[in-house]
């Protein structure tokens, strides 16, 4: 049986409708739709198949036109025409248990039919009818909260062998945020779900939205389940070297340089040492290495900056036999992880240099092989922390009256000890420019000179300090 859709119509809509004066709220027919099986438990559908035009999409317009956009709406034809499609394929490819709060056979499950093709909006949002026949009654909101083992969540589909987006996303730092800095004030923006998509604009609803509960960096946080404006559907640009437009660098830039108020070193400064900007104490004159910093990992030749190191994705297949093993996603967001025995990254930080994997370093245009990513890693690492080690030893000797916080005043001690912070951890900040963080580390240790009369090590000489730059 065809039955009319309806939709709530505000007063002005109303009485221009009714040619009445008095205001006043009706509900008016929308296109018709198809009553569903029963089987198919309340779930709707498409209204129209080939305009792929959902029931929901009649009335939620702004929703439809973007989600066309975005591979769910392809989802079906993306099986199809994979070479590979089988029947244990298809609930991920159609409206059916799996992403909602439903369960066992329903929507395309129970009933096979067309009309439940592709990762409509009640994939995620849940059986549309009971919504459709009482706007007032019900808000199919969806949930954001995400596990491999969470139903009504991403990772009903997105996960397993050959798509393990949320598997690896479970194992990472994003999915454990759950500490106190989650709820702390100035720190939620960053740490906690609802904090960054409240800072970033977003007010669509959601359930956990008014939840007291924590809630890490998940999916939604990252990706617009409606947008395809970015690819893969992010909520801003991997690929614009700006720190206040770019998604990784929205949170990937706090404390990126020294703060008169506290003796606290950097805190996240990856993305403005990626691009060079507003990164560390510069010393009076000091002369960036403009050259160096432009060819290095924030160049050209690394288009999609952090995510083209830390979003890798891998084939690990059996060495013996060729055969697929697992697809790595990346989203461990490690960008040389460490391997187990079957070549799987893993979370593992105290693995052998030889155990990890710097593929994505050779990527592209990039460093020629794995091999000499690594080495170049070793060199680049030993040399810096040699420099921040200097730079330390030389502060303990500055004046005490030169640490003094709260004054103020950033002193030339306090300036190099933050240089060298920048350095101590190598792979949280200073391979993100290397170039920088030595001119930097050099550019300290001669101002510490000139303005303490401080000698540095034999190894360490003023001559030797202007061969580094």
């Amino acid at each position: 049986m065809r039955r009319a859709a309806y939709v709530l119509v505000g007063a002005l809509m109303a009485r221009a409708l009714a040619g009445c004066t008095e205001t006043k709220e009706v509900f008016v027919p929308f296109p018709l739709y198809e009553d569903p099986a029963a089987a198919a438990a309340g779930f709707l559908g498409y209204s129209d198949e080939d305009a792929k035009l959902p029931v929901c999409g009649n009335c939620h317009v702004g929703q439809y036109a973007e989600w066309k956009q975005t591979h769910h709406a392809g989802a079906w034809e993306t099986l199809q025409e994979s070479g590979s499609a089988q029947a244990f394929c298809e609930g991920c490819h159609t409206v059916g248990p799996n992403g909602n709060a439903t369960d066992g056979s329903v929507g395309f499950a129970a009933t096979g039919e067309s009309r439940y093709h592709d990762v409509q909006c009640e994939a995620c949002h849940g059986p549309g009818l009971e919504h459709v026949t009482n706007p007032d009654a019900t808000q199919p909101y969806a949930s954001i909260v995400v596990g491999t083992g969470v139903a009504n969540s991403c990772g009903e589909c997105h996960s397993g062998a050959h798509h393990p987006f949320v598997d690896q996303w479970e194992q990472s730092r994003h999915a454990n945020t759950s500490n106190s800095a989650s709820t702390r004030e100035g720190c939620t923006t960053c740490h906690e779900a609802r904090g960054a998509l409240a800072a970033w604009g977003v007010k669509a609803d959601y359930i956990e939205k008014n939840s007291t509960d924590v809630i890490p960096i998940v999916c939604a946080v990252c990706h617009d389940p409606h947008d395809a404006t970015n690819e893969h559907q992010l909520r801003f640009p991997i690929d614009v070297p700006d720190i206040e437009v770019n998604l990784c660098m929205k949170c990937h830039q706090r404390r990126s340089e020294p703060d008169h108020t506290s003796t606290r070193g950097p805190h996240s400064p990856q993305g403005p040492l990626l691009v060079g900007e507003g990164v560390g104490w510069r010393p009076p004159n000091f002369q960036a290495p403009t050259a160096q910093i432009v060819g290095s990992h924030g160049t050209s030749r690394n288009p999609e900056l952090c995510a083209g190191c830390h979003v890798q994705a891998i084939e690990v297949t059996d060495p013996a036999t060729g055969g697929h093993v697992f697809s790595s996603k990346g989203h461990l967001f490690k960008a040389i992880p460490c391997l187990d025995a079957q070549g799987i990254p893993t979370t593992d930080d105290d693995c052998a240099e030889t155990e990890r994997d710097f593929s994505a370093c050779s990527s592209g245009t990039c460093h020629g092989t794995p091999d000499v990513a690594r080495n170049l890693v070793a060199i680049s690492r030993q040399r810096l922390l040699d420099l921040a080690e200097e730079v330390l030893d030389l502060v303990a000797q500055a004046p005490a009256s030169e640490l003094v916080t709260n004054d103020d005043l950033i002193t030339t001690a306090e300036g190099a000890r933050f240089n060298a912070q920048l350095a101590e951890e190598f792979r949280g900040s200073a391979i993100h420019n290397p170039f920088l963080v030595e001119a930097l580390l050099t550019a300290s240790i001669r101002q510490l000179q000139t303005d303490y009369g401080l000698v540095p090590s034999a190894d360490i000489t003023l001559e030797n300090i202007l061969g580094m730059q």
